[in-house]
């Protein structure tokens, strides 16, 4: 039986694990607490993020990372992008050449600016750069766990892809190449930006024009942002771009979209932060975005907007006024800025 190592317990790692141990892989789970690493294997479900979701039995999971790679040749780090680095940094030793490294987590590093792809490239020292893998789309834990169709993306070297294509394409997840990634990280990393603007849209009450608006211009935006760090264009109007936005700015299961609706009905981030069990990896990333295109005078008045209110501190009511009072201009400007 094959064995695959994921990295991460969260909601995401843990429907990718369960998925692939249904396929018939030995799926060796680390979890980064002993305790609650001791309370999976007991329990045999996640039963905060996937409740009710059992593991099969070919799927283990360990708190351990001594000689966690060997006898694998698929990695999978599902942990939050801020601390991805330093997981990184404790497994790099044990890679091999013959292993494919798959990233699922969405961001940007704030202290860096680094997509995740370049994080792992940074920490591992110039080795193995054509075996990472960026797997992103529209495609919630919730969902996958009781197998509903969904589609994905697998962004890097093409043979390397089709390897990740194989490895979890099953009748319920569908499983496409890019060879775009950098355009398929900026996707999943930005749309969580995005998502936190929609979410006080709807925390605020307002309705489907606003929310149809929000989601068409924050496309422009990601396409904007994408564009002058040399993503294809096309990437954005696929799974990883605008699937991926229409998901996570829509759906109830969207943290960053929930993290937003609260902030529009009154609640401070510091609050909402502090009550939540799952990271919102769209407020860190929020702040790389904004540094990045600051630094670049990339045009981003969504992005401009959401970091006032979170991290300038804002009323929503002036952000609001001076993003729709802003200079008027065509809607199709080709331009890098």
């Amino acid at each position: 039986m094959e064995k695959i190592v994921v990295l991460g317990a969260g909601s995401w790692g843990t429907a990718l694990s369960i998925l692939l141990a249904k396929k018939g892989y030995k799926v060796v789970v680390w979890e980064y607490s002993k305790e609650r690493a001791k309370e999976l294997e007991e329990k045999r479900e996640n039963d905060i993020f996937l409740p009710g979701i059992k593991f099969p039995e070919n799927l283990e999971i360990t708190n351990s990372l001594e000689n966690i790679l060997k006898d694998t040749k698929f990695l999978l780090f599902s942990v939050p992008a801020q601390v991805l680095r330093t997981v990184v940094s404790q497994i790099s030793n044990q890679l091999r050449e013959d292993i494919t490294i798959i990233n699922s987590a969405k961001g940007i590093e704030l202290k860096t600016g680094l997509r995740l792809s370049e994080v792992i490239k940074d920490e591992i020292l110039g080795k193995f750069h054509k075996n990472i893998i960026a797997l992103s789309g529209p495609t919630h834990a919730e969902e996958v766990a009781i197998q509903l169709p969904s589609a994905i993306v697998a962004a890097g070297d093409l043979d390397r892809g089709k390897e990740v294509q194989q490895l979890f394409s099953t009748e319920y997840f569908r499983v496409y190449t890019s060879q775009d990634i950098i355009g398929v990280e900026l996707g999943g990393a930005i749309k969580n930006c995005i998502a936190i603007t929609n979410g006080i849209s709807d925390g605020l009450g307002y309705g489907d024009n606003s929310r149809a608006a929000l989601i068409t211009r924050g496309l422009a935006e990601m396409s904007r942002f994408g564009l002058y760090f040399g993503a294809n264009p096309l990437t954005f109007t696929g799974l990883a771009g605008m699937g991926d936005l229409i998901v996570t700015c829509t759906s109830r299961h969207s943290r960053n979209r929930g993290v937003g609706e609260r902030i529009g009905k009154g609640e401070k981030i510091e609050e909402i932060l502090s009550s939540m069990k799952m990271v919102a990896e769209g407020v860190p990333t929020l702040k790389a975005v904004k540094e990045l295109a600051e630094k670049h005078q990339i045009n981003m008045p969504i992005i401009d907007a959401t970091y006032s209110i979170i991290y300038e501190n804002k009323s929503i009511v002036e952000a609001l006024s001076s993003l729709m009072t802003r200079e008027l201009k065509e809607e199709f400007h080709l331009s890098k800025n």
